[in-house]
């Protein structure tokens, strides 16, 4: 499968959290998975660091290395996707996200029940 992986997902992975699932963790370690990361979940730590809602000292290219994750770029339509979806999340890195998902053939890899609203781009771990 080809994922693309939530913000929380990359971090908890990233420092070894125990609120990481099982499930999640065995998708993310199979080696025939392929892991995508957008920059969309690094402007979201980014901010929440400089709020002081998050804890985690590293930086970008740390996140990266932490797994097997491909970066993925974000696009004119990406932006333009999220703005069309219907309104069942307002939180706009979730709404990027799952925008990203459905214009590239990702299925979203989350944590976030809230999000399974958006359909079959959205697998709940």
């Amino acid at each position: 499968m080809i994922y693309l992986i939530d913000t929380h997902l990359v971090l908890w992975w990233a420092v070894n959290d125990p609120a990481l699932s099982k499930k999640a963790r065995a998708l993310m370690a199979d080696s025939d998975n392929a892991l995508f990361v957008s920059p969309v979940s690094f402007w979201e730590i980014s901010i929440k660091r400089s709020l002081g809602k998050l804890d985690f000292h590293g930086g970008s290219q740390d996140l990266l290395r932490a797994g097997p994750f491909h970066p993925l770029v974000l696009t004119v339509e990406h932006a333009w996707q999220a703005g069309r979806l219907p309104l069942h999340h307002r939180d706009p890195f979730d709404r990027l996200l799952i925008a990203q998902a459905r214009v590239e053939g990702l299925t979203l890899l989350t944590h976030d029940a809230r999000l399974k609203s958006y359909g079959s781009s959205v697998y709940l771990v």
